[in-house]
């Protein structure tokens, strides 16, 4: 069975690649990407796969039977025709299945609800395509966290709209196991999963991050405005009011949501006290 994954030069599409070659060998694994060179590093094929590119996707896809769509990153009105050319491409080509990646978070009331809104579109553009299909729901990356430690320990503190909102976050790296097992495995058909770890708090979040770097972090809540007039300042008002929409649907408890990672995947979702347990490990050393 080939299993072709889009979007592979991105960290999640490359994870998945990885962690596919777990449970096929690495001739049935096929990456995609728009610039196809930043995926050569990963040791599969790799074809050119641009979501605007109706023509080339069909090329790409001659052959596949397991189709892993990873949700684009173009703003929310360009991304459902980009993903139906991908999906119409699919269905063209014979590909039998599409995984896709989709996204938590609240429908309606903040400014990330249209990214949510695009995603819920594809969902049922997948759903309705007449092909076998798997959707995950993804949390919230703990990654971009952990990146930005230097930031936090220069301020001394995390500050955000999330208040004492839950968030189910995750890795791409459990991600990856969880589609790797989806993509390979037919009882998952006509599924949707949510993708997450046990949820946790912002303040939580920073006493992970204070053990982990040996931190002195404190947890500063802001106001909705108060954190989409910061990101905005800093990021534009594009990014800047989504990222704000996202701590907002935490807030309000819209990333709250129970777990079928353990369906999905065949295991529970790596423990929160074990990962930066690992993380801190590989810190000292």
């Amino acid at each position: 069975m080939k299993i072709a994954v889009t979007a592979a030069s991105g960290h999640l599409g490359a994870n998945i690649v990885n962690a596919l070659l777990a449970f096929t060998c690495k001739k049935n694994v096929i990456a995609l990407a728009r610039t196809p060179e930043k995926a050569a590093h990963l040791g599969v094929e790799v074809r050119s796969g641009d979501y605007e590119n109706m023509a080339q996707l069909l090329q790409s896809l001659q052959g596949v039977d397991t189709l892993l769509l990873v949700s684009g990153m173009d703003e929310p009105s360009k991304r459902i025709g980009q993903h139906r050319n991908v999906i119409n491409a699919a269905k063209q080509a014979g590909v039998k299945k599409i995984v896709y990646t989709s996204i938590q978070g609240a429908e309606e009331g903040n400014a990330f609800s249209p990214v949510v809104q695009s995603n819920r579109q594809t969902e049922k553009d997948i759903i309705t395509s007449g092909l076998e299909w798997v959707i995950g729901r993804n949390g919230i990356y703990i990654e971009p966290d952990i990146e930005y430690i230097e930031n936090y320990k220069e301020v001394g503190y995390v500050s955000n709209c999330a208040d004492k909102g839950l968030c189910g976050y995750t890795t791409h790296q459990e991600l990856a196991y969880a589609y790797a097992r989806m993509l390979s495995e037919d009882k998952h058909h006509g599924k949707i999963y949510n993708l997450h770890g046990e949820p946790i708090s912002q303040q939580k979040l920073t006493d992970y991050l204070n053990t982990t770097f040996d931190a002195q972090l404190t947890y500063q809540s802001m106001s909705v405005e108060e954190y989409r007039q910061s990101r905005c300042a800093q990021l534009g008002d594009f990014l800047g009011s989504i990222i704000a929409g996202i701590y907002q649907g935490i807030r309000e408890g819209k990333i709250n949501n129970p777990s079928h990672f353990l369906q999905a995947s065949g295991r529970e979702h790596q423990r929160w006290d074990e990962f930066f347990t690992h993380l801190k490990e590989k810190t000292v050393k």
